[in-house]
């Protein structure tokens, strides 16, 4: 099991530096955040730029902030530059933020996201001029307001690899399904790995019979919150803010993708709790109502020896990439010790 680095949203140079850290301890991949803060591009370049190994990845791109065209040139402009060490990483985001910060209508996600993924390919691949007439793009378009004068265009320069993996980040059975069939790795968060064969096994084993069989090199990369310390609450308290965001605040209350998961992680009642305390402005009681048992679940927590053995269930879930979200240099040694 490989071990990378996911850097936050709101700390790039203190993120510089931990991903040159993650490089001399020999991490797989640095992977950026972008939500409506950050951008993942620049961070991606930044760090490309000041290494000299670990691969770069999106963790992850919106896909209603740029046009499929722009993302893969991007991509092929940063592989250039780094030696062909990109990893592209999609996401769809969530309505609140496709449609309150991009302007983006949310519509039909999986859609979107297969030919995305598709348009993307043809790109890098660079066999022939970009045609692609879909259900969510029309290239060259031709819809109200065209003038007529789009022809299939082909991109000019020669990417370092026509394959750049792709990973996408997915949470609903349906997307899921969709990772394990098109993409080359996805990228979970709050990822359980006692729970997942139960929750995830039979959206992955849909989307793997599709394309004829699980393939080889196919990565699964969790996102997994690391915080090492010796006082075992406080480290669980210190995530706890950021789960009930996410389980509470991101979304509605009809559509939040990650209060779905906790309920079907079984915290039916807890889910309902942190939502109702989130949304009614409640945040201080909506953190202390997220179980330690979730955060034990899905995040590495406690001292050395706690997160040592608390490794081996990670270990023993199929995960072939763990993406660390840890702030902690110190934490990052340790990982890099007892996963070595």
């Amino acid at each position: 099991m490989r071990l990378a680095l996911q850097l936050g949203y709101d700390d790039p140079i203190g993120g510089i530096a931990l991903a040159q850290e993650a490089d001399r301890l020999g991490f797989h991949s640095v992977w950026t955040s972008e939500a409506y803060g950050t951008d993942a591009v620049t961070p991606m370049a930044w760090v490309a730029a000041t290494t000299e190994r670990i691969r770069v990845g999106s963790g992850i791109m919106q896909m209603p902030a740029r046009s499929p065209a722009a993302t893969a040139t991007t991509v092929a402009t940063l592989d250039i530059l780094s030696g062909g060490r990109v990893l592209l990483g999609l996401g769809t985001s969530g309505p609140q933020v496709a449609e309150g910060w991009h302007g983006q209508p949310w519509g039909k996600p999986l859609v979107r996201t297969r030919e995305y993924v598709e348009i993307v390919r043809t790109i890098l691949l660079r066999e022939k001029p970009l045609e692609h007439h879909g259900e969510h793009y029309d290239i060259p378009y031709s819809g109200p307001g065209a003038t007529g004068l789009g022809r299939p265009l082909k991109i000019i320069i020669h990417p370092v690899r026509r394959e750049v993996p792709i990973y996408l980040a997915a949470i609903g059975p349906k997307n899921v399904a969709l990772a394990a069939e098109i993409a080359d790795g996805w990228l979970p968060i709050f990822f359980s790995p006692e729970r997942a064969p139960a929750v995830h096994g039979p959206a992955l084993e849909e989307g793997f019979a599709v394309r004829g069989g699980r393939p080889a090199d196919w990565d699964l990369a969790p996102l997994v919150p690391v915080v090492m310390g010796d006082d075992l609450q406080a480290c669980r308290d210190a995530l706890k803010p950021t789960l009930a965001l996410y389980v509470g605040g991101m979304g509605s209350r009809g559509q939040n993708f990650y209060n779905r998961l906790a309920r079907r992680y079984g915290f039916e009642d807890e889910a309902t709790e942190i939502q109702d305390h989130f949304l009614e402005g409640r945040k201080q009681e909506a953190a202390a109502a997220v179980p330690d048992a979730l955060v034990d679940e899905i995040a590495l927590v406690g001292d050395r020896s706690r997160i040592a053995d608390r490794l081996a269930a990670w270990q023993e879930s199929g995960a072939t990439t763990l993406v660390l979200q840890a702030q902690q240099p110190e934490a990052l040694q340790a990982l890099a010790e007892l996963a070595g």
